[in-house]
C-alpha cells in the first residue's frame, strides 16, 4: 500500500511539474484583436506599412509581435529572411539584437541586487578594484595631451547602470577620450577581464553623475554580474533568465543547426540601389571570448516577447518569476536627475533623448510622461532598441508588449524610424483601452 500511495503521489507530481512547465515554455495564448480591446480593421494600418517597408526596399524582412493583457494579439512576418536566397522571413528566425541585450543584462544585475549583492550608491571598485584609481578628463596641455583630474566623487553601480558613471564607447564620439577608445579598443578585447584592464587604463569623459552619455556600462555590468555570482556571464543569464522563461534560441552565438535561420544584416547600396549584406561575424557559431552585456545576444521575436512579458507581469511570467514586481519598478524608474532632462534632449543617442517626459532607468529609457513628447502610449512605458533595428516596449499602463525585429544598421543612411511608426499604428487600433 505504501509502495502504491508513494508511487501516486509520484506520479501525480510529475503531472504538476509538466503542466507547469507547459505552461513555462509553451507559446503565449493566442487573443483576437477585438477581445484584447483593438480593432481588427485599424490593426490592418500597421500590416500596411511594415509590407510598405519591405516593398519600398528600405527593409529585407520584418517580424513584429504583438501582447496584451498575456495573450498574442498578432504575429505577423514581411518580406525575406535573405534577400540572396529568397527566403522568406520565418517567425522563429534568428536575430543579432545588439543593444538589446542591454534590458537583458540589467534583469541580471536585478537579480543580484535582490539577493543583496550590490547597492545602487556602491562605488564601482569596490566590486572591481581595478577602477580605483579611474581619472576624468578635464581638458589639454599646450601640447595637446589631456589633462587627468581626480572624480568629485568614484563613479558608483547605480551611475553604471544609467549610463551616467562617465564611460563612453569611443566610436560615438569624437572627443580626446573618445580617439583613446578607439585606439585601445576595450571591446575587441579577447575576454571580459582583458575589457576592463583595458578600460581601467582609460579616463573618464565627463564627471560622473554630470551627463548622460551611451557607453559600454553594460558591458561593465556583464562583468559585475560575473564578480558578483561567481559564475560566467553567459551561464548566469542562461541559468537564471534563458532557461527558466523558456528562451530557447537566446544566445551570445548561434550553434551550426540554428545557423540556417539566422536572418541576414543589410546596409543601404551605396549605389542607391536597394541594400547590400553585411557579413555575419565569422565566429557566430562559437561562444565568444568576451560575451558583451551591451550588444552581444542573438535572439527571435518570440523569445524576446517572453523576456518583455516577464517585465510586464512585474517580474514573473507563467508560473516562474525571475524579479519581484517592486525590483522590476525599480529597474524602469527614472534615475535621471531633472538637469539632465533638458528640453532640447541634450543627452542622449538615435531616437531616444532625454528631457521633460523621457528619462531613463537601469538599462531601458521611460515614457514619464508620454503625451508631452506627442506619444500616445501609457505612462510609464519602457523601452529599447538596437543597432540592427531590432525594437521593443512594454506598456504596465495598458498591459501591453510589442517586439518589432529587422535587421538593417540603424546609423546608415535612410533607415525608417520603425519603433515610433509602428507605436502610433499599434494605438490608433487600440480603441478600448479599458478593456
Amino acid at each position: 500500500m505504501r509502495v502504491d500511495r508513494l508511487t501516486s503521489v509520484l506520479f501525480s507530481a510529475l503531472l504538476a511539474a509538466s503542466g507547469s512547465a507547459f505552461g513555462q515554455n509553451g507559446p503565449l495564448p493566442e487573443a483576437a484583436p477585438e477581445s484584447a480591446g483593438f480593432s481588427a480593421e485599424r490593426l490592418k494600418r500597421l500590416d500596411e506599412a511594415m509590407q510598405a517597408k519591405v516593398d519600398g526596399k528600405q527593409l529585407a524582412g520584418i517580424v513584429t509581435m504583438l501582447a496584451r493583457h498575456g495573450k498574442l494579439v498578432e504575429a505577423k512576418t514581411y518580406g525575406q529572411q535573405d534577400l540572396a536566397s529568397g527566403k522568406p522571413m520565418a517567425k522563429d528566425a534568428i536575430f543579432r539584437i545588439y543593444s538589446m541585450t542591454k534590458p537583458v543584462t540589467g534583469v541580471a544585475m536585478m537579480i543580484l541586487y535582490e539577493e543583496g549583492k550590490w547597492k545602487p550608491g556602491d562605488p564601482l571598485s569596490k566590486y572591481i578594484p581595478e577602477f580605483a584609481g579611474l581619472k576624468v578628463y578635464a581638458g589639454t596641455d599646450r601640447a595637446g595631451k589631456p589633462i587627468l583630474a581626480a572624480p568629485a566623487h568614484a563613479p558608483t553601480v547605480g551611475e553604471v547602470m544609467s549610463h551616467t558613471a562617465g564611460f563612453t564607447y569611443g566610436f560615438f564620439g569624437s572627443s580626446p577620450v573618445d580617439k583613446l577608445y578607439m585606439a585601445s579598443n576595450p571591446l575587441f578585447a579577447p575576454s571580459l577581464d582583458e575589457f576592463i584592464t583595458r578600460l581601467a587604463k582609460l579616463p573618464l569623459v565627463y564627471q560622473p553623475g554630470e551627463e548622460w552619455l551611451y557607453s559600454v556600462s553594460v558591458d561593465v555590468q556583464g562583468y559585475l554580474v560575473e564578480k558578483l555570482s561567481g559564475k560566467p556571464f553567459p551561464d548566469f543569464v542562461r541559468e537564471r533568465i534563458f532557461v527558466p522563461l523558456g528562451m530557447k534560441d537566446t544566445d551570445f552565438f548561434v550553434p551550426a543547426d540554428k545557423l540556417p535561420r539566422l536572418a541576414t544584416v543589410y546596409k543601404p547600396d551605396p549605389k542607391g540601389t536597394g541594400l547590400v549584406p553585411v557579413p555575419h561575424d565569422p565566429h557566430v557559431g562559437q561562444p565568444p571570448g568576451l560575451p558583451s552585456g551591451g550588444g552581444g545576444l542573438y535572439s527571435t521575436a518570440s523569445d524576446y516577447l517572453r523576456f518583455a512579458q516577464m517585465l510586464l507581469g512585474g517580474g514573473q511570467l507563467g508560473d516562474v518569476r525571475v524579479l519581484a514586481p517592486g525590483t522590476v519598478a525599480l529597474m524602469r524608474s527614472n534615475h535621471l536627475s531633472e538637469r539632465l532632462l533638458t528640453p532640447d534632449g541634450k543627452f542622449g543617442i538615435g531616437l531616444y533623448h532625454m528631457q521633460p517626459g523621457l528619462g531613463f532607468g537601469y538599462d531601458v529609457a521611460v515614457f514619464e510622461d508620454p503625451a508631452r513628447i506627442g506619444s500616445t502610449a501609457g505612462k510609464g512605458s519602457f523601452m529599447w532598441d538596437g543597432l540592427a533595428g531590432t525594437w521593443f516596449w512594454v506598456d504596465p499602463t495598458n498591459d501591453l508588449v510589442f517586439v518589432g525585429m529587422v535587421q538593417r544598421i540603424v546609423t546608415e543612411p535612410g533607415m525608417p524610424d520603425m519603433e515610433n511608426l509602428s507605436r502610433a499604428l499599434v494605438y490608433q487600433a487600440l480603441v478600448a483601452p479599458g478593456q
